[in-house]
Order: structure tokens, then sequence, then C-alpha cells
């Protein structure tokens, strides 16, 4: 989360809007929602995961990261699930993904 701080400011001059979802409880989750100027959600459950279909790590109690670039009108246009530590969208990426569709519609 920390990159999408860092990047906060060109994500808002595109339009981006950027939401954190955590299933750690409120006390943990706010440590991390004091350290950026987003939202996060917390206490998200193993039911409303599956329903994003994320992968729900039995091992260790917790959902592996899943970022969604949704459009306008609330779709999801790009989808990214990650099964541990690589492979996750970062910010610059995001800028990179929202800045082609953009130029798709002209």
């Amino acid at each position: 989360m920390a990159d999408f701080e860092q990047n906060a400011a060109a994500l808002g001059g595109i339009g981006a809007q950027i939401i954190a979802i955590s299933v750690d409880p409120e006390d943990k989750a706010r440590e991390v929602a004091d350290t950026v100027s987003f939202p996060v959600a917390h206490s998200v459950s193993r039911q409303t995961t599956d329903s994003i279909d994320s992968w729900w790590d039995d091992n260790r109690g917790f959902v592996q990261p899943s970022e969604f670039i949704l459009n306008a009108d609330n779709k999801v246009v790009f989808a990214s699930y990650s099964a541990g530590p690589a492979g996750r969208l970062d910010a610059e990426d995001a800028i990179k993904m929202i800045g082609y569709m953009e130029s798709q519609k002209k």
C-alpha cells in the first residue's frame, strides 16, 4: 500500500480513487490506515473474499492480494489475483493501464 500512497497524487490526477480492504481487525487495519491517505476497510470476511474469487490462504488465515480497476460505471475492467508476494499490481502499472484504457475510448 505504500507504493499506492507514494503515487496517490498521480493516481488522483488521472481521476483514480484508491480503496483498500483488509481482513485485519479494526485496530490492526487502523495502523496501516493511519499511514495512507485513502480509506482502508477492515474485518473483511472470508465469505466476502470468496465472493470476489480472491485466494484465501488457509494455512495463514488471510486473503492474498487482489487488485481491481473499475471504470466510471463501477465495472471491473482489470483484475489481478496473487497467490503470494509476487505478481502484484503496482501503482505505476495501474497508472499505465488506466491511461491505456482511456486512450481506447477516443
